[in-house]
């Protein structure tokens, strides 16, 4: 049996897998860590420590909280408000996985010398032929978590156990329930864990370091003036509600202009496309992409979005392409491209930063 150090917020998902570990035999250690509070002192919903204490004492085993607020600044809500104040619509969890949670879990993993860190996110890590470690889809597609996890090195994902990969919602509370686990009956967190109201605009506007752009023009594909927004923080590619525009057609947004300050506007086909651009591409099954290289898949722009068929092409070390078979909707810069094997198993994945027709 190993020491393995799990990951707890406070909520149901990791409160079952400290729960099924320990039930397994293990010796468990549970560990929050504190990322984010509201001005009135309110913990975050990835860090509500109270939640996450309760549960560690009802299932007996050692629970510590580790402080991570200036590394969640840093490598989470700064570059979350520079990217929107930029025309990017950010994908903060991905980066946060990767340099503040995996991070810090085995930082102090090291210092409580324990074997494993673990969480209750829905996906299976394993190991592949060619030695290589990856994530792949959880048994239940509905669920599955892998989206948000590309980012993570070999080294993070060689020391990490995700035991809620076979599971459903509804078995993993009834696990809780049947287990007297106080979060049984908690509800699942629907927004960015800093972000709790959804108003993103307020947010920037409050912590952005630079000045926030202010109303702008909405222009259609031809540059024609169509009315006035009221800051580019507000909105991002693929939006159709809120635009308060009267033009006879549904409008959607095709793309943000932060040089210009204006948002064009075209019809639901307009956003549509084929080929996009990523950068600061991360690989788990594989090394990388040689030069000249074409690697066929199935890649997603969008969390809740369907995999389409698609192929990689390498355009640099850190940069790749990639072409659809059929058209993708609304994949907007700064979001996360990330693509799969026949086997439900990550390629890797990486920002989008540009999108062609």
């Amino acid at each position: 049996m190993s020491k393995i150090l799990v990951g707890m917020s406070g909520g149901v998902d990791s409160a079952v897998a400290a729960y099924l570990l320990k039930k397994e035999g293990h010796e468990v250690v549970g560990l929050t860590l504190r990322t984010w509070e509201t001005e009135t002192g309110e913990d975050s919903r990835c860090c509500e420590i109270d939640d996450a204490r309760r549960v560690a004492g009802k299932l007996g085993i050692p629970y510590h909280v580790q402080n991570c607020l200036s590394d969640f600044k840093k490598f989470v809500t700064e570059p979350f408000t520079e990217q929107y104040i930029h025309g990017f619509t950010p994908n903060p969890c991905v980066e946060c996985n990767r340099y503040v949670k995996w991070d810090r879990m085995l930082f102090y993993a090291d210092i409580l010398k324990t074997d494993y860190v673990a969480t209750g996110h829905y996906a299976h890590v394993i190991k592949l032929d060619n030695g290589r470690y990856t994530v792949k889809c959880a048994t239940h597609a509905k669920k599955d978590q892998t989206y948000m996890l590309f980012r993570l090195t070999q080294e993070q994902l060689s020391r990490t156990l995700m035991p809620l990969g076979d599971y459903i919602k509804d078995e993993v509370r009834k696990i809780a329930t049947d287990a007297g686990i106080p979060v049984a009956d908690k509800p699942d967190s629907q927004e960015i864990c800093f972000i709790t109201d959804g108003h993103y605009a307020d947010f920037i506007k409050e912590n952005a370091k630079e000045d926030v752009p202010g109303p702008g023009e909405f222009v259609d594909e031809e540059g024609n003036v169509l009315g006035t927004h009221k800051g580019i923080i507000h909105y991002t590619v693929g939006q159709r509600k809120g635009l308060n525009l009267a033009l006879g057609y549904p409008a959607y947004i095709k793309s943000i202009n932060a040089d210009t300050n204006e948002i064009i506007i075209g019809q639901e086909n307009s956003i549509y496309s084929r080929e996009i651009i990523c950068k600061d591409v991360n690989y788990l099954s594989i090394p990388g992409l040689e030069p000249g290289d074409e690697l066929r898949c199935r890649a997603k722009v969008r969390y809740h979005f369907p995999l389409k068929d698609a192929v990689i092409t390498p355009v640099d070390k850190d940069s790749i392409r990639i072409i659809f078979d059929e058209p993708v909707k609304a994949a907007a810069p700064g979001q996360s491209a990330v693509f799969y094997d026949n086997d439900d198993c990550v390629i890797g994945g990486g920002m989008i930063y540009e999108v062609k027709g």
